[in-house]
């Protein structure tokens, strides 16, 4: 699983990429996290170009704060666009609280979730974890 993450949450990404590592998952779950400039994407892509993007190369947005007003808003193109074969987009509910172990380690689980049980979760649109 490839998880595209958002440019204005990289550093808590990498929190929770170690966490993931302390955890033991990454050697049993192939998971990664790539950054918009990994993949050559603009930074100040809009959030359709974004949602477009991430579904094309089958990777999941993992971002904290997406806008959710106008017609290239996040939630107007989940609106729009999603199918029942789409992957989500995970939103941290907190992302300030991500400095804090044990919010981050319930974050760290509901990935884990999503991970084993991605068929669960096409087609939903937004999941907000914890």
């Amino acid at each position: 699983m490839i998880f595209l993450i958002d440019h204005n949450i990289e550093g808590q990404a990498l929190m929770l990429f170690g966490s993931l590592t302390t955890g033991g998952w990454l050697d049993i779950l192939p998971i990664r996290f790539v950054s918009f400039d990994e993949v050559e994407l603009p930074i100040d892509s809009n959030d359709r170009m974004v949602w477009r993007f991430a579904q094309e190369k089958q990777m999941v947005l993992l971002t904290a704060n997406r806008s959710m007003k106008g017609e290239d808003s996040l939630e107007q193109v989940i609106r729009e666009e999603n199918l029942p074969i789409s992957l989500p987009v995970v939103t941290l509910g907190n992302v300030d609280r991500i400095v804090e172990r044990e919010y981050r380690e319930q974050c760290v689980d509901s990935l884990i979730e999503i991970v084993f049980y991605i068929d669960n979760y096409l087609g939903v649109g937004r999941l907000f974890i914890p």
